[in-house]
C-alpha cells in the first residue's frame, strides 16, 4: 500500500507560481502566471473560486500568505506594488494597500505569547462596542460597495480585525525592503539593515527574532549570493502588551478610513451625471443665441413679464422640455436625498467613530513610559484629530449647500415648469398657479446668484454656468470649488476674523472654504498615516543585526526549470524557538540538504550548529536492480510540523525515466542529542560551501514514509501538516496532485470523512476520496493524457 494516499490530480490550463495550503481548512490557494488567483478545496481538487486579474489590483502575483485564521488571504502584486487582503469566502478585495517595491516574500504569523495583562485584554469586552453606535452598513445598490460593508455583510468589518489575539503580516522584497503590519493593515515597524532581495522570511512567534534569506547580487557579472539574516525585534517582545493596544487601535483607524473613503464614493455614485444637463445646456444657448441679452435678464424678464424671447422658448421647449424639465428635478431630488442621508449616517458616523479611537490613542501617547519607546507621539495625534474635525465641518457644510439647493431648486423648477406650460398652452392646475411675492423673491434671488455668466469658468470646466453645486464637493480633484459658500455677513466669521487670539486656537477645527469635501478627505488621511507612521519608523530603528552568515553563491549552470519555490527555506519552530534553515549547497554537492540550527534558549543542551543530509538507496530494487547505491538529490523541501519535514527528490544518476520521489524527513533520525560537536558557524565570516568538508554529514535510509511519484516530473511541493495534506507540484507548473499523508486504517478514514462532510458546504456533492489500495486510477495516466480543461463548477465556502 503506498504511504501516502492520492485524493485529487489536475492539468491546469495556466502555469502556477505560488501555492500555500490554509492553514485551518483543506483549501490551497494559487496563484497563475495570467494573474489569477484561485481557492480550491482539497477533495478532487475542487475548485472554490477564482479571482482574475483587474486594473484596479494588478496583474503580476510575487508572494501569497494566509492568515493564522483562514479567514483571510493575502497576495502582493508587482505591476501595481499592492497587497491585497481577499475574502476566503468569496473572491472579493476586503482592503489594500500600497507599498514602496514590488514584495517577493511574505509570511503571516500569530502572537503564541501569554501573559496576565493581555489574557485580560483579550478576554475584555471592546469599549468602542458598548460607547459607539455600530455603524450602519452600507447600500447596496452601489457597485462599488458591493464588495464590503454592505447591508449583506455587516460583519466585515470584524472579519477584517480578525482575533484580538495580535498576528503580523511581515513583507520582503527587493534592495532590503522588510516592513511588518499589524493584523495586516496597519503599519508597525519598517525594518532596515538587510542587503539583498527578499527570498524567505520569519518572525518568531514570540516576536523575539526575525529571520531573513536574500539574494544578494554585488555586480552584473557575478554570482548571486545567498545570504541569512537574524534581526532581534527585542523592542517588540519587551512591549507586547503594549504594541498589541496600539496595533489595535490603528487596525479601527484603518479600517474606519476605508469606511469613510467608500460612504463618499456612494456619495459619487448617487451623484448623477444627469444634474449637469442645465448647465450644459444655458452653455450652449449663450454660444448659439444672436442677442446680447444676458442669460439671467432672459429668465428674469419671464419671472417678471411672463415673456420669452424665441430663443428662450426654443431653448425650453425644444431642448429642456417638459417632460425633460420633470426628470431633471425628479432626479436632483433622489440624488440629493440619498447624498444627504449618506453624509448624516454614514460619513458623519464614520468620522465620529474615528475621532473616539484618535482621542484613545492620544491617551495613550500621554502614558509616556510606556508608550514614548513606541514612537507613539502625542503632538501628531492632535493634528490628526484636528484634520478629522476639519473633515467633519466640511461634511456639515455639504449638507448646508444641499439643504439650500433642494429648496431653490424646488421653488424654480416649480415656477418654470408653470411657464412652460403656458408656453405650450396646456392646462394649468389652480394650485401650481399660485405664486406669493415671497415665492417670486427666492426664485428672483436664485436666478440672481446661479444664472451669472463666468468666462473665466469656461477656461476651466468648459460652460459658462455653475447651477448645481453639490458635485464641485464631491469631485477628486485639487482644484478649488468653483462656487465657494458664500460667508459674506456671517457674523461667526466676522468674529473670528476680528480675534487675533481666538483665530488660533487649538479648540477651533480649520475650514478650507474653497477646498472639496475629496480634497479635505485626502488631507486628513495624510494627516493621519504621518502621525501613525512614527512608530514604523522608532520600532524599525529598533531592529538591529544579530547574525549574519553567507550561505552559498548560486550557480549559473543550475536547473533551467522555472523557479517556483526555491531553496533555501525558512521555518520557526514555535515550541522550542528553534530557527531552521534548509538550503541546497549547489554545484559541489547538490545531492545533500544542509540544516542550519539556530538555538536561542540557552537552558537547553543543544547547541547551535549545522548538519548536512544526504538520502541512500530506500526504493525497492525491483524498480531499478542495477542500482545499489543509489543518491538523491532534494528539488524541494517544506516542514510538514515542527519534526518533519516534506521533501520532493530525484535520483542523481543520469538515466532514462529517472523517479521523482515524494517523502517525510523526521529530524529525528537526523539531529540527536550526540550531536553536541556541530561546528559553530554564526561567528565565522567564511561561506559555508567553503566549509562543506567540515560539516557533519548523516545518510538517511527511509523506510515506509515515502512514495514514488509515477509520470509525474515532480519538481514542487507545498504541505499543511494541521490538514494532514501536501499538493505536488511538475516542473511545467501545471500537473498538480494532491495526497494525504497521514493513511490511517478503514475505520479511522470513514470517522474523518464522515467528520469532513458535516463541514462541507450545506447542498454541496460529496467528493469520494481516491481508493487507498495503490489503484490511483487518474495517477497512471500521464501528464499529456490528462485534460486540459477549466473548471466547470466552482463550489461554495458558506455554511
Amino acid at each position: 500500500m503506498p504511504a501516502f494516499r492520492q485524493v485529487g490530480e489536475k492539468q491546469l490550463p495556466q502555469e502556477v507560481v505560488f501555492m500555500s495550503w490554509s492553514p485551518k481548512r483543506d483549501l490551497i490557494a494559487l496563484a497563475n502566471r495570467a494573474g489569477e488567483v484561485l481557492l480550491h478545496r482539497l477533495a478532487n481538487f475542487q475548485r472554490v473560486w477564482s479571482l482574475p486579474p483587474n486594473e484596479n489590483t494588478g496583474k503580476e502575483v510575487t508572494a501569497l500568505a494566509w492568515r493564522p485564521d483562514g479567514k483571510i488571504l493575502a497576495f502582493g502584486l508587482a505591476d501595481t506594488k499592492r497587497i491585497i487582503l481577499c475574502d476566503v469566502e468569496k473572491p472579493e478585495s476586503l482592503h489594500s494597500f500600497s507599498v514602496e517595491l514590488s514584495i517577493t516574500y511574505m509570511h503571516w504569523m500569530e502572537v503564541t505569547e501569554e501573559s496576565s495583562v493581555l489574557t485580560s485584554f483579550y478576554n475584555a469586552e471592546d469599549e468602542s462596542n458598548l460607547l459607539l453606535p455600530k455603524l450602519p452598513a452600507l447600500p447596496k445598490n452601489y457597485s462599488t460597495t458591493a464588495k464590503i460593508f454592505s447591508e449583506e455583510k455587516s460583519d466585515e468589518i470584524m472579519k477584517l480585525l480578525g482575533d484580538v489575539r495580535l498576528n503580523a503580516l511581515v513583507l520582503g522584497g527587493s534592495s532590503g525592503f522588510i516592513e511588518i503590519y499589524a493584523y495586516g493593515m496597519f503599519k508597525i515597524a519598517t525594518v532596515n539593515g538587510v542587503a539583498g532581495s527578499c527570498r524567505g522570511l520569519c518572525l518568531s512567534s514570540d516576536l523575539k527574532s526575525l529571520s531573513v534569506i536574500t539574494e544578494l547580487q554585488n555586480s552584473p557579472d557575478s554570482k548571486a549570493e545567498i545570504m541569512y539574516f537574524q534581526l532581534d525585534t527585542s523592542l517588540l517582545s519587551s512591549y507586547l502588551p503594549e504594541v498589541t493596544r496600539m496595533a489595535r487601535k490603528f487596525t479601527h483607524i484603518s479600517t474606519l478610513l476605508q469606511y469613510i473613503k467608500l460612504s463618499l464614493t456612494c456619495m459619487c455614485e448617487a451623484w448623477e451625471e444627469i444634474l449637469m444637463q442645465m448647465d450644459s445646456r444655458l452653455t450652449k444657448f449663450v454660444q448659439e443665441k444672436n442677442t446680447t441679452t444676458s442669460v439671467q435678464d432672459e429668465f428674469m424678464q419671464l419671472l417678471l413679464w411672463g415673456k420669452a424671447s424665441l430663443e428662450l422658448q426654443a431653448l425650453l421647449m425644444n431642448q429642456l422640455t417638459v417632460k425633460g424639465l420633470k426628470k431633471l428635478g425628479q432626479s436632483i431630488e433622489s440624488s440629493y436625498s440619498s447624498i444627504q442621508k449618506l453624509v448624516i449616517s454614514h460619513l458623519q458616523s464614520g468620522s465620529e467613530a474615528l475621532l473616539y479611537h484618535l482621542s484613545e490613542l492620544k491617551g495613550m501617547a500621554l502614558w509616556k513610559q510606556k508608550y514614548e519607546s513606541l514612537g507613539l507621539d502625542a503632538s501628531g495625534i492632535d493634528e490628526a484629530i484636528t484634520a478629522v474635525g476639519s473633515f467633519i465641518l466640511k461634511a456639515n457644510e455639504l449638507l448646508q449647500v444641499i439643504d439650500s439647493s433642494m429648496k431653490n431648486f424646488k421653488a424654480f423648477f416649480r415656477w418654470l415648469y408653470v411657464a412652460m406650460l403656458r408656453m405650450s398652452e396646456d392646462h394649468v392646475l389652480p394650485e401650481l398657479n399660485k405664486m406669493t411675492q415671497k415665492d417670486i423673491t427666492f426664485v428672483a434671488d436664485f436666478l440672481t446668484e446661479h444664472f451669472n455668466e463666468a468666462p473665466e469658468l469656461y477656461n476651466r470646466k468648459g460652460k459658462y454656468f455653475n447651477v448645481e453645486r453639490v458635485g464641485q464637493y464631491l469631485k477628486d480633484e485639487d482644484d478649488d470649488l468653483v462656487s465657494p459658500p458664500n460667508t459674506e455677513g456671517n457674523q461667526w466669521f466676522n468674529f473670528l476674523k476680528d480675534s487675533t487670539h481666538l483665530k488660533e486656537s487649538p479648540l477651533l477645527f480649520p475650514y478650507y472654504p474653497e477646498k472639496s469635501l475629496h480634497f479635505v478627505k485626502r488631507q486628513m488621511e495624510g494627516v493621519i498615516d504621518l502621525c501613525l507612521q512614527k512608530p514604523a519608523d522608532v520600532i524599525g530603528k529598533s531592529v538591529h543585526q544579530a547574525v549574519c552568515i553567507s550561505l552559498y553563491k548560486v550557480s549559473q549552470s543550475e536547473d533551467s526549470t522555472p523557479q517556483l519555490f526555491k531553496l533555501p527555506f525558512l521555518w520557526n519552530d514555535k515550541t522550542s524557538n528553534l530557527h531552521y534553515v534548509l538550503f541546497t549547497m549547489l554545484e559541489n554537492s547538490i545531492s545533500k540538504i544542509h540544516i542550519l540550527r539556530r538555538h536561542t534558549d540557552t537552558s537547553r543542551s543543544v547547541s547551535n550548529g549545522i548538519l548536512a543530509v544526504e538520502f541512500g538507496n530506500f526504493l525497492n530494487n525491483s524498480i531499478n536492480e542495477s542500482s545499489d547505491s543509489r543518491c538523491y538529490s532534494c528539488l524541494d523541501a517544506h516542514f510538514y510540523d515542527d519534526e518533519t519535514v516534506t521533501v520532493v527528490l530525484k535520483e542523481s544518476v543520469q538515466q532514462e525515466g529517472k523517479e521523482r520521489v515524494l517523502a517525510q524527513l523526521p529530524l529525528s533520525s537526523v539531529y540527536t542529542d550526540e550531536d553536541q560537536d556541530g561546528k559553530s558557524i554564526w561567528d565565522s565570516m567564511e561561506r559555508l560551501d567553503e566549509r562543506s568538508s567540515e560539516i557533519p554529514t548523516r545518510t538517511v535510509f527511509l523506510e515506509s514514509q515515502w512514495r514514488v511519484l509515477e509520470n509525474m516530473k515532480a519538481q514542487y511541493v507545498s504541505v499543511n501538516g494541521i490538514r494532514k495534506v501536501s499538493c505536488v507540484l511538475s516542473s511545467n507548473l501545471r500537473h498538480i496532485r494532491v495526497f494525504e499523508m497521514d493513511v490511517e486504517d478503514d475505520g479511522e478514514v470513514e470517522e474523518e470523512e464522515e467528520e469532513e462532510t458535516t463541514q462541507i458546504a450545506a447542498g454541496e456533492p460529496d467528493e469520494p476520496n481516491q481508493p487507498a489500495d495503490g489503484q490511483d486510477n487518474v495517477c497512471d495516466a500521464s501528464a499529456e493524457e490528462l485534460p486540459d480543461e477549466a473548471e466547470k463548477h466552482e463550489t461554495s465556502l458558506d455554511p
